[in-house]
């Protein structure tokens, strides 16, 4: 399924994690089972996920969880309405990540997969202001860039331009009244 591992992504997202959530809260993570869960359980996260379910249609996994911490890696550009997602979580601790819209590069689209495409690429004040609106509050974030081995103009722009933004919010209290 994973054509390479993504090294330097999943050492910045697991630092960021350790940072900012213990290893005693449970974990709830949007998407199905991959190998950045098994990453994080062997690290001591107490970690579920969710079974594949669309969840543009249905957020009752979500909406059951008991986990006191969500977690969503490269999710929220796949889903037609994030929003709902976002309002629909009862943790109060939220880690998410996004790969960052790229001026130069067009949105992914998987010409095989239909699960593998990007409905949206956010630009970071997007995603911040979806947070917001959603009741959440940014405590602390992070971007870096995803340098390629090719060669040509886009690959240069590469080496400088932050290709994933991270954060790490809370639920703004009374923001589901």
């Amino acid at each position: 399924m994973y054509k390479y591992f993504p090294h330097k992504r999943y050492k910045h997202t697991l630092e960021f994690l350790e940072a900012h959530i213990s290893t005693s809260k449970t974990i709830l993570d949007l998407g199905v089972e991959n190998p950045f869960t098994k990453i994080m359980k062997e690290r001591g996260f107490k970690v579920e996920n969710t079974k594949g379910e669309d969840l543009d249609f249905d957020t009752s996994t979500i909406e059951n969880s008991e986990a006191t911490v969500v977690t969503a890696f490269e999710i929220f550009e796949h889903l037609l309405s994030p929003l709902t997602v976002l309002k629909s979580i009862k943790a109060d601790k939220l880690i998410a990540s996004i790969p960052m819209r790229l001026w130069f590069s067009p949105a992914y689209r998987s010409k095989t997969d239909i699960w593998d495409r990007h409905y949206h690429e956010f630009e970071d004040w997007q995603f911040d202001w979806l947070l917001e609106k959603a009741g959440w509050q940014i405590i602390a974030s992070k971007k870096w860039t995803n340098p390629t081995k090719k060669i040509g103009i886009r690959p240069i722009l590469r080496w400088f331009t932050p290709r994933y933004y991270i954060v790490y919010a809370e639920r703004i209290k009374n923001s589901k009244d």
